[in-house]
């Protein structure tokens, strides 16, 4: 067995034996708190409701560690068995070597290692979500969503994979920067595109309605120099009980996108607030800075992509054979297959970029507001109504929580 192979077996254990120990770890600290509500939250929050919310987090733990571990194993089996060099082989001898020919080989593999994850959607779905009341799709729209997925998989990422082959056949040693260019462009595209025109494939979105509550969002966007071009509803209740409100695009672009769930959850003034909160990711210039920081972590990944595509040496140690390792697609693949083996390590540092942007919009909305006690009441009413985690492990929230916990949301919004 080669360095290379014995690396990636040692990173793989690694990184599973640290997502379990995190998760093990939280189940462990969360369930020990189930006897009673703890301090802060009765006030809000009844017995029964809590432990119905511990037990949902066990559930998902439970879930998790088992989807954790099939995945590992898949990856495992597909990297070392030679199934990756075998699936290459026998799609491009069916499809050819050129550029259309590749990005669809590339497509149809990333289709294929995909499916063995979709008997672990469907249970989430119709088994967990189904169990503690939040999922309100049917196997028919679970299907149909998977059909209209995959047609825009294919619509659209066909394309760009031929686009990106194009590249590195046409564009020089540098190829790598015109491609991190194309997608970083793509990126920004897709900021105004999604809400705008995929999310509607899914979803009924619709202005709110006139009335009491559109004239004081509105209102307060005035307030706040916010020029709201549209407050977007969601039927998020087509598919699940869970609540949410978002801002999406920018510049004239900009939107609200509220779900129909949060409306019928939370009374005008907390709505008020959760608006406010919204308002406060644009005033405080959180999209840009997300955008800066997507486009260096692009930037770094093309890098690194275009030095592995340089040599042979990666692709030949998982099995390809020298001819193939020539290629670009097969360096591609592994990139895509063991880059996840390294991002995840940077999870707790995007999640602390993110809880930085979470504390400062809520103090904008608290300024906004003129006191906290809404967007409390907002954040205590999304917390219970989505039965999310009230006590997670001091560890497992710094690694993986882009959001404060309860209490730490309420303790920065009560000191000024």
């Amino acid at each position: 067995m080669n360095t290379i192979l014995i690396a990636f077996i040692a990173l793989l254990i690694l990184k599973y034996a640290t997502s379990t120990l995190l998760d093990v770890l939280n189940l462990c600290y969360v369930k020990r708190q189930s006897e009673a509500v703890p301090n802060g939250f009765s006030d809000f929050i009844d017995l029964p409701t809590y432990q119905k919310s511990i037990e949902y987090t066990v559930a998902k733990t439970r879930f998790g560690l088992v989807s954790d571990f099939y995945d590992s194993i898949i990856l495992a089996v597909v990297v070392l068995s030679g199934l990756l060099p075998w699936l290459y082989t026998s799609l491009s001898a069916s499809f050819g070597f050129g550029i259309w020919g590749q990005a669809l080989v590339l497509f149809l593999i990333a289709v294929i290692l995909g499916l063995p994850g979709i008997p672990f959607e469907w249970w989430s779905t119709f088994r967990i979500e189904e169990r503690f009341g939040f999922n309100k799709s049917t196997q028919k729209l679970w299907i149909v969503d998977k059909v209209k997925g995959f047609v825009l998989g294919f619509g659209i990422g066909y394309p760009l994979l031929a686009l990106l082959i194009f590249l590195v056949t046409s564009a020089g040693d540098l190829w790598w920067v015109w491609g991190f260019t194309v997608f970083f462009l793509f990126q920004l595209v897709m900021v105004v595109a999604y809400p705008m025109f995929i999310m509607p494939l899914f979803n009924k979105m619709e202005p709110m309605a006139a009335g009491e509550l559109k004239d004081r969002l509105f209102a307060l966007a005035e307030r706040t120099g916010f020029k709201a071009q549209t407050i977007l509803v969601i039927d998020g209740s087509k598919r699940s009980g869970h609540s949410n409100a978002f801002f999406a695009g920018f510049g004239r672009f900009r939107r609200i996108v509220l779900y129909d769930t949060l409306i019928e959850q939370m009374g005008h003034e907390e709505l008020e607030a959760v608006l406010a909160h919204e308002i406060g990711h644009y005033k405080m210039g959180h999209i840009p800075k997300m955008i800066l920081l997507s486009g260096i972590t692009t930037f770094a990944m093309f890098a690194l992509l275009g030095w592995l595509a340089g040599g042979t040496w990666l692709a030949e140690a998982f099995h390809f054979s020298a001819a193939q390792a020539g290629q670009f697609v097969p360096v591609l693949l592994l990139f895509m297959l063991l880059s996840g083996l390294l991002t995840f390590w940077l999870s707790p540092f995007s999640s602390l970029w993110s809880r930085k942007h979470e504390y400062e919009a809520d103090a904008f909305a608290r300024d906004a507001m003129g006191s906290s006690e809404p967007l409390i009441r907002a954040l205590r009413k999304l917390h219970k109504e989505n039965l999310s985690n009230l006590t997670p492990h001091p560890i497992y929230s710094r690694f993986y929580y882009s959001h404060p916990t309860l209490l730490e949301r309420e303790s920065s919004l009560n000191t000024k």
